[in-house]
């Protein structure tokens, strides 16, 4: 009777697991490493716009307020602009005073240094100066520091529906853009320096019609003109 023959198969040793072991360990390891993601990349991209957005929209904002403040600032006057002058005093603290006037049928004239004719386009032109007066800036101060305790000039405006105001001049700005004014004694203010430069510009050159001619004065006699007195023969 033939004996049956097995083959066995060899066992793997010891060492040959180990080395597969560490063959198979750098596989793993890798795996498990952190993966900074694209998803996670555009996430932050994301995050970036919306913070930018955000900062842009507030600028814009800020600007529009600004602008909008800007917009709604309206400039003050001393007087209305709608009222009606009636007549001009302009008299300087060491000179005589000029005063025009005008007439029910809406003609200006001088009152003073004497009557007379006015030239309307020059009057016509301060008196719109007056409506015109407005306020770079008010002040709050010892009035002597702007040299009210004597005032260049004091020009007294009357107006249509019977209202008066008093107007001091007083100094200078620094930066001589402007003069120092006071109004009917009370408010001080900075008021641009053209629109007084109109008005104290009467007292300099009185806006005659025609330019008085000065009176001739009557000749002297001379005496090379005097008559001879005639020849007394002596006896």
């Amino acid at each position: 009777m033939a004996r049956k023959t097995t083959t066995s198969t060899p066992k793997k040793s010891a060492s040959t697991k180990s080395r597969a072991a560490r063959k198979e360990a750098p596989a793993s390891t890798k795996q498990g490493k952190p993966v900074f993601r694209a998803g996670t990349w555009l996430a932050v991209l994301l995050l970036a716009v919306l913070i930018g957005g955000a900062y842009y929209i507030n600028k814009n904002k800020e600007a529009s307020a600004e602008a909008e403040a800007t917009a709604t600032t309206e400039p003050v006057f001393i007087f209305g602009t709608d009222s009606t002058v009636s007549s001009i005093e302009v008299k300087p603290s060491d000179g005589e005073a000029v005063k025009v006037t005008r007439g029910e049928d809406g003609v200006w004239a001088l009152e003073l240094p004497f009557e007379t004719e006015a030239n309307q386009g020059l009057v016509e032109a301060a008196a719109s100066q007056v409506t015109a007066l407005k306020i770079i800036s008010e002040i709050d101060a010892d009035p002597s520091i702007f040299g009210f305790d004597t005032p260049a000039y004091l020009i007294t405006i009357e107006f249509a529906d019977g209202k008066t105001s008093k107007l001091e001049i007083g100094d200078a700005t620094p930066t001589n853009s402007g003069y120092y004014v006071r109004v009917d004694g009370k408010k001080m203010a900075i008021v641009g320096l053209s629109s007084i430069d109109a008005l104290t510009n009467l007292s300099f050159s009185p806006p005659y019609l025609n330019t008085p001619t000065p009176t001739a004065l009557p000749a002297t006699p001379t005496p090379e003109s005097a008559p001879e007195a005639s020849a007394t023969p002596t006896p």
